[in-house]
């Protein structure tokens, strides 16, 4: 069999395509537009094989709907300000802008190597400043909209890192790059007020229907709307009053305590007079912030001295103490416990010796209550509750926010999870945030004419904290109202900063006056289809919803959602290998000896762990430039997409990869080396074809309709399985009448098929198949229903797994037809005389199985 010569081939149609500037996308043209835009990496240094599944994602459905004759924008970015950057430069002692811009160069290269239809004329790096002094100017416009403010708050802070983290970015305690636990610390920052549009946010995702269902999900949970009220707990002897949010007043009779956060203002200040109670509250402060880490850990609290009144009857006394389950940035950072209704409380208050006052009865007595009767957690009636007495939850809700009304102790409110969104960083490598402090005129914004305000190149990682707050010179300057001495913010911009908005960057990508043309990014926008990782549904997808509304608010955009369409793609994974001494072991070092037995390249034996996504740190990593060495990158592309649905984890296997080698040396052959020899191109269709060659054609435009339909889905795998049993017809062509004509139809529809997934294959099958057009620039096929839509199938008929019988019906025959029929059948007749069927198997279009007792 003919050998496909990937490596001419791929560099052949790579340099054509940039010489042609095949891919460069203009607005405005009478096609219809589709922007397709993968997430944006992070320049490391080298891509791996989730790259490749992700942007081989991405680049099917740019060439696909090119094809169908869409006007495409598939352009790339980089998302170039980071940590890592930074790490970099300490441990190497490399500027981050050289060891960023060096991995852009890498990278890019890689990229170009697996042949992506990329609009690479609209390249942009976060970390450029004609990229960031934009995001500078919308920071102060956002600042003057009310939409970004500065105060003193309680933030997660990364020790390892030593910068502050959003919510977003905590990571069942712990920081979502550093993994170290986090920590409660008291700064001055910068806040977006993403909390403006938490009900926007929450009910515009009914209107995202092309995003996956776990995805809203995840950002309706997030953002977290909750009804209930505000309760006012007067502190006894005072007029303090401290304030409680709770969806549940309907058990108000049931409170027993009241418990704070350790940094509740309250606990602040009497722990200043108790060195026991500071203790505690610098403990608790270490715990983690997000809710799995507070529900796993042991609740601790320590009693105050202090006691508030009822709301509703202030001769009851509740004590006040401080809990390590309460966040002071959830609610008002105090709850009132309710053990009687509540599992965590009822447990609090049987380890500190709490009142426990049985608050609802079950409607059904058989519902089980806790081991003393006093706790009930779910629906019922409420007793103990003096005039809510026999109410619903639902009735007694009403009724406590009415009578807490009357009596001026609290009002109904609807709250939400969601909190503003912290920006600032203390670090480097992130863009500077464009405010100065001067003692004279307070905090003064940047002047536009100023923008933007550039990173200094001159600094130093050799010392404790923040570079630029070190930095010499760089944060003196003048204050532009007063002309006296000012300070620059020495914050950047948390990094998220820069994602929320550069698919608008891409519609413009070199205008120097404004972000983008509003011309363009109406032509443009939304994106069509957006491709990236699930982990990202509540930090960067949520991020970017707020921001295109914020700029909406400020004049840049008319509309609110920014991505039409969203696909979450699966993990590529591979086994893990450690060997003897406990080390892991990359799969190239690793070699099969036996039946279960594997040894290293030096010797040592190895155990084969489970599958895991690919990391570095486990060394089950496959190396993309060695796979498109030795295969090729139609290859990899290929695979990549064979086994799974896109959503779906992806398993590596040397068996998978050596299959797609050896099917694109199949297509390789169906043209080098048909099965018989191939029409004339552009030869008319024959009057008289062959049975054989008649039932191929309706084969063949069946599979453009499937094939274009599977595609429209994202059912990938299913595309190609569908390309590979259309490619095994062809080859079965005998040489009858007119199957030479037939033969070419199918070889021409495979090709133009496949292009997607295999392009520099599909490009160069073309050329040798007779065209000067490329392929890039041929429109997809279009099925002849009149060929397939009386088309017939032969299906077996069996018993028990033995063959009674067959019959020639219409493809896509109803099973109940299907069933009526067969029992016509002599054969099935006598196979079931006297018996019962237990069950009917149908294949579609293939087979009809009963099982009989």
């Amino acid at each position: 069999m003919a050998r496909y010569p990937f490596k001419e081939v791929e560099k052949k149609w790579q340099s054509l395509w940039d010489e042609r500037q095949a891919f460069k996308a203009s607005s405005g043209t009478s096609k219809p537009k589709y922007y397709v835009l993968e997430m944006f990496p992070y320049p490391s240094g080298r891509i791996h094989m989730g790259h490749v599944r992700n942007y081989t994602l991405g680049d099917v459905v740019a060439r696909f709907k090119a094809a169908q004759g869409y006007n495409v924008l598939h352009p790339m970015g980089w998302d170039a300000f980071g940590l890592p950057a930074e790490n970099a430069a300490i441990e190497k002692g490399a500027h981050p802008g050289t060891w960023t811009y060096e991995n852009i160069d890498v990278m890019r290269g890689q990229f170009k190597s697996l042949g992506f239809a990329l609009d690479w004329h609209r390249e942009i790096a976060s970390c450029h400043p004609d990229y960031y002094k934009h995001e500078q100017k919308m920071f102060l416009d956002f600042l003057e909209r009310g939409l970004a403010y500065q105060k003193e708050s309680w933030v997660n802070w990364d020790p390892v890192e030593n910068t502050v983290l959003a919510n977003e970015q905590v990571v069942d305690g712990r920081g979502w790059r550093s993994g170290a636990p986090v920590e409660q610390k008291k700064l001055k920052q910068w806040f977006l007020k993403i909390t403006a549009y938490s009900e926007e946010l929450l009910s515009a995702l009914d209107s995202l229907t092309g995003w996956p269902e776990k995805v809203r999900v995840m950002q309706e949970n997030w953002i977290g709307k909750s009804e209930g009220a505000d309760i006012h707990f007067k502190l006894s002897n005072s007029d303090e009053r401290l304030t409680v949010f709770t969806t549940r007043p309907d058990v108000i009779w049931g409170a027993t305590f009241l418990a704070i956060a350790p940094n509740h203002p309250l606990a602040m200040r009497l722990a200043e007079s108790s060195s026991t109670l500071a203790g505690f509250c610098k403990e608790a402060l270490a715990l983690g912030t997000s809710e799995r880490d507070i529900e796993k850990a042991e609740k601790k609290g320590i009693e105050t001295g202090l006691y508030v009144d009822h709301p509703l009857d202030v001769s009851i006394k509740i004590p006040v103490l401080v809990a390590n389950y309460v966040i002071s940035e959830y609610g008002t950072g105090a709850v009132y416990g309710c053990p009687g209704n509540d599992r965590r409380d009822y447990l609090f208050a049987k380890k500190y010796n709490l009142p426990i006052i049985p608050i609802l009865k079950p409607q059904d007595p058989k519902e089980p209550l806790e081991e003393d009767g006093s706790c009930f957690c779910k629906e019922g009636t409420l007793i103990n509750s003096r005039s809510l007495n026999g109410l619903s939850v639902e009735e007694g809700k009403r009724a406590a926010i009415d009578a807490l009304e009357r009596v001026e102790a609290g009002q109904g409110r609807t709250t939400y999870r969601l909190r503003d969104w912290g920006v600032s960083r203390q670090r480097y490598w992130g863009c500077p945030i464009p405010i100065l402090y001067c003692g004279t005129c307070g905090t003064v914004p940047v002047p536009e004419e100023d923008l933007p305000v550039k990173l200094p190149e001159d600094v130093r990682f050799d010392q404790q904290g923040n570079p630029l707050e070190n930095h010499p010179t760089w944060k003196h300057v003048s204050c532009p109202k007063c002309g006296g001495g000012a300070t620059r913010e020495t914050d950047t911009f948390d990094t998220f900063f820069e994602s929320s908005w550069y698919f608008l960057r891409f519609c413009t990508p070199h205008l120097s006056t404004a972000p983008f043309e509003r011309s363009d990014v109406d032509y443009w926008m939304p994106v069509d289809q957006y491709i990236g990782g699930v982990e990202h549904a509540v930090m960067h997808l949520l991020y970017a919803r707020f921001f295109t509304r914020a700029l909406k608010a400020c004049g840049y955009l008319t509309f609110d959602e920014p991505f039409k369409n969203l696909m979450t793609q699966g993990m590529v994974c591979h086994e893990t290998y450690k060997d003897a001494k406990g080390q892991w072991r990359f799969p190239q070092e690793v070699e099969r000896v036996g039946p279960g037995s594997y040894k290293s390249n030096d010797g040592l034996d190895v155990t084969v762990g489970r599958s895991e996504k690919m990391s570095k740190s486990k060394k089950n990593v496959v190396d993309p430039d060695e796979i498109i060495r030795l295969y090729g990158a139609d290859t990899a592309r290929l695979f990549v997409l064979s086994d799974s649905p896109p959503e779906r984890d992806f398993e590596w296997s040397e068996e998978g990869i050596e299959g797609a080698w050896r099917y694109i040396n199949r297509l390789w052959s169906l043209v080098e080396e048909p099965p018989i020899p191939l029409a004339e191109v552009d030869t008319p269709c024959p009057a008289e074809i062959s049975a054989e060659g008649l039932s191929l054609r309706a084969h063949i435009h069946r599979t453009i309709e499937d094939v274009t339909k599977e595609l429209e889905v994202f059912k990938f795998n299913r595309t190609i399985a569908l390309i590979r049993e259309l490619t095994n017809a062809l080859q079965e062509l005998k040489g009858g009448e007119g199957e030479s004509w037939v033969l070419r139809e199918g070889v021409e529809v495979t090709v133009r098929l496949i292009a997607p997934f295999v392009p520099h294959l599909a490009e160069e099958l073309w050329l040798r198949l007779g065209h000067q057009k490329p392929l890039s620039e041929t429109s997809w096929p279009q099925a002849d229903a009149s060929l397939y839509q009386d088309e017939k199938v032969i299906i077996a008929v069996q018993v028990n797994g033995k063959l009674r019988g067959r019959l020639e019906l219409p493809k896509d025959t109803t099973e109940e037809r299907i069933a009526q029929e067969a029992m016509k059948i002599e054969a099935v007749k006598v196979a079931l005389e006297g018996k019962a069927i237990r069950k009917a198997i149908y294949v579609q279009n293939r087979i009809y199985s009963l099982v009989v007792e």
